[in-house]
């Protein structure tokens, strides 16, 4: 299992619980094939540029260990989400 960090950026309107929902969906889906290490919720952030017609975001951090395929699927989830606005996930060097 390699590790990794995936920062996703999050409508702004959501309340409190749809962000919990969120961390729950996200957490769930990488424990499914992985280890969450740590999520931290970083708070609303202005954006350098207009995405999806929000001026600011609500920026998340998950630290994790995974199988390189179930990325994939991650990935398409966060894309098929309405509520995330960005995401990347990238490979940390142990």
């Amino acid at each position: 299992m390699n590790k990794y960090e995936s920062v996703i950026i999050v409508n702004p309107n959501l309340d409190e619980a749809g962000l919990k929902a969120l961390e729950e969906k996200f957490t769930g889906l990488i424990n499914e094939n992985g280890k969450v290490e740590s999520v931290e919720n970083i708070g609303k952030k202005r954006l350098a540029y207009e995405i999806k017609k929000f001026k600011e975001g609500t920026y998340m951090i998950f630290s994790f260990e995974a199988n390189p395929d179930s990325i994939k699927e991650l990935e398409r989830v966060y894309r098929i989400t309405d509520d995330v606005i960005k995401f990347i996930v990238v490979r940390k060097e142990d």
